[in-house]
């Protein structure tokens, strides 16, 4: 309420252009504010959301001084969350201008989180914005002509040393972390001053990560940014399409010598993603747009040879095989990778899309040879895709026939899609009498999902002439199996009988007291809130 008064205050002032008497009106109001907030976190001291919400109202309102207060508080009752000391540190720094409080704040949060990667990184990054910020103050005072006597510019820190402390001091406490160190040389190439630094960082990731995949890949993309420097007035585009072949020529050059040095699936995993994101960047040069092409397919082909291609990264080849026009090359793929992987549901699919988009002859057989490896737990999507396709290629008999084999051949809980899919069917090929036919011969062959029954219903009701009798046996079927845990079911069953033409509604009560016998947990209170809406026409 007070908040919201202080927004109202501030949009009358702006309005009328009124700005005297503020410390009467506004800041006896933000005061009292503060009062509540002091309050309700001291009742509350653990929920954090509360705390944050003071601190967003402090910056609202410019309290600089209670702000400090409040992450004071905030700080010594939640030591154990990293990103507060973050959120205050960076308050110091940026707002208040001070890198000593910064420092400071650092410093204890990190004896509460010695390990903790994130606050290494931010203190890192602090340090050398202080360092940026004395550079640029030193430049200024010099080009001014003014004595630098009064002011203390130590070298050490002008030139990030600061920031190396801390860098040796993470390496030797974060041990076994790629991401770590790649991080800070990320957060240090934002800087025009830290070459050394980044030496050594470099050096370091190169003599304690050697056969990290990550370190390869850093290594391998550093040769993009090497590029020969070159004016830009004289630059043609022929001249710009041969430095970005020359430096992806260098990329893969590395790669190569990392798939040599580090043979895992990791490593080709890298080399793989960078080939197929330089084939995905736009270029108006065939040529290149054709190297990035074969530089890639070349890839995954050496990575299947070494049989460290990953599972996933098939998909990706055959996709590229396709647009590439290349589909006998794709068929020997997706053979390789079932050969590979012949436990692997989701590279059975893939083949078949495969065959199935280049209208191949060996689709049923190559259905067959995947059932044939996989237990029918988890081939659902196999039995999908086959009824799909036979959908558009085979005779109705032969359709029929299949989705009566997936009954048996899936599992208990996946044949449940199945049954609605062959429901479904039957209605789109054969009519209403079909449908029945199909209903009849599964409606005792259990699990069932309500969705399949539910089908029934909506068919029934979709007819000419609808049959009460039939609804009612399709809603008798229904709640035999759901009618303890769907009280909507219920309640779509009285419906029909007030408002069908051949419903009799004396027979809702009985409806109703079976309901409330079967129903369990707050199901019944749903139901009972909802029939007496229904009572008095409101739903």
């Amino acid at each position: 309420y007070e908040v919201n008064l202080l927004e109202l205050i501030k949009k009358r002032r702006a309005r009328i252009g009124y700005s005297f008497k503020k410390d009467e009106i506004e800041n006896s109001i933000i005061r009292r504010v503060h009062s509540l907030f002091k309050r309700a976190t001291g009742k509350w001291k653990e929920d954090v959301q509360l705390w944050l919400s003071h601190v967003a109202f402090c910056k609202q309102w410019n309290s600089k001084h209670q702000l400090s207060k409040v992450f004071s508080c905030m700080l010594a009752i939640h030591p154990n969350k990293p990103a507060l000391w973050i959120m205050a540190a960076k308050w110091e720094m940026e707002t208040r201008l001070s890198s000593e409080s910064a420092r400071h704040l650092f410093l204890r949060a990190l004896r509460f989180h010695p390990e903790c990667s994130k606050l290494y990184q931010e203190y890192f990054r602090m340090e050398l914005m202080h360092a940026e910020k004395q550079r640029k103050e030193k430049k200024e005072f010099e080009q001014a002509k003014m004595d630098l006597g009064e002011f203390n510019y130590s070298e050490e820190i002008l030139n990030g040393e600061m920031a190396r402390i801390i860098y040796r001091d993470a390496a030797q406490k974060i041990k076994g972390s790629v991401e770590f160190h790649l991080a800070l040389l990320s957060i240090a190439k934002l800087f025009d001053f830290t070459q050394d630094l980044q030496k050594e960082i470099l050096e370091s990731l190169q003599a304690s990560y050697a056969d990290d995949p990550l370190t390869w890949d850093y290594m391998a993309r550093r040769e993009l940014e090497l590029g020969s420097p070159q004016s830009a007035e004289h630059t043609t585009k022929q001249m710009k399409v041969a430095e970005m072949t020359q430096r992806e020529e260098r990329c893969c050059a590395v790669f190569e010598e990392a798939v040599t040095a580090v043979p895992t699936e990791d490593m080709w995993k890298c080399y793989i993603t960078f080939c197929l994101e330089r084939y995905n960047r736009k270029t108006n040069s065939e040529e290149l747009k054709q190297k990035r092409l074969e530089r890639t397919l070349s890839a995954f082909n050496k990575a299947h040879e070494s049989s460290l291609l990953p599972e996933g990264q098939y998909k990706q080849w055959l996709q590229l095989l396709l647009e590439s026009s290349l589909c006998e090359k794709a068929m020997e793929v997706a053979e390789a990778a079932t050969q590979r992987f012949r436990l692997s549901v989701e590279i059975w699919q893939m083949r078949l899309q495969v065959l199935i988009q280049l209208k191949s002859d060996d689709v049923t057989q190559c259905f067959e040879e995947a059932l044939k490896h996989m237990k029918s737990k988890g081939t659902l999507p196999l039995w999908t895709l086959w009824v799909e396709w036979s959908e558009g290629t085979n005779s109705k008999e032969d359709t029929e026939a299949l989705y009566q084999r997936s009954l048996c051949a899936t599992a208990p809980t996946e044949s449940v899609t199945m049954k609605e899919k062959y429901l479904d069917w039957a209605y789109r090929n054969g009519g209403y009498k079909k449908v029945k036919r199909v209903f009849t011969s599964l409606h005792e062959n259990r699990p069932f999902s309500l969705d399949f029954f539910r089908k029934m219903i909506q068919i029934e009701k979709e007819q000419e002439t609808c049959r009460m009798l039939n609804l009612r046996e399709y809603y008798e079927r229904a709640l035999r199996e759901f009618g303890s845990t769907s009280s909507d079911l219920w309640l779509d069953y009285i419906k029909e009988e007030l408002n069908h033409p051949q419903g009799k509604p004396e027979n809702c009560g009985s409806i109703h007291w079976r309901a409330m016998k079967m129903l369990q947990g707050d199901l019944v209170e749903n139901f009972v809130s909802k029939y007496t809406l229904l009572q008095t026409g409101h739903l």
